[in-house]
């Protein structure tokens, strides 16, 4: 694989890995919006739950963190060490 090619595989990878962090936020968030609400309701399956529930999400929300910032350090690093910017603009110029 060349490393142009190599670079845009990695560059998509660092964007699903913040869309997939983004999603998972959105499920804190809405969880964290369920249990308010069942604080009035007071459903017992949804007390004993709903807790469990919001930790495993905010665990992988953490563990996608973590990867996509060691990821994105990769991803820089690799553009940095292959000079990346100047084979797109040679790229360009033959295009």
């Amino acid at each position: 694989m060349d490393k142009l090619k190599k670079f845009g595989l990695m560059e998509k990878i660092v964007h699903e890995l913040e869309d997939l962090r983004n999603s998972q936020q959105a499920i804190i968030t809405k969880l964290t919006k369920i249990e308010v609400d069942n604080i009035e309701l007071g459903d017992k399956r949804l007390e004993k739950d709903l807790p469990d529930m919001h930790q495993r999400v905010s665990d992988n929300l953490d563990n996608i963190t973590s990867i996509l910032e060691d990821f994105a350090k990769q991803t820089d690093s690799f553009s940095d060490n292959n000079n990346i910017q100047a084979l797109k603009e040679q790229e360009a110029l033959k295009g």
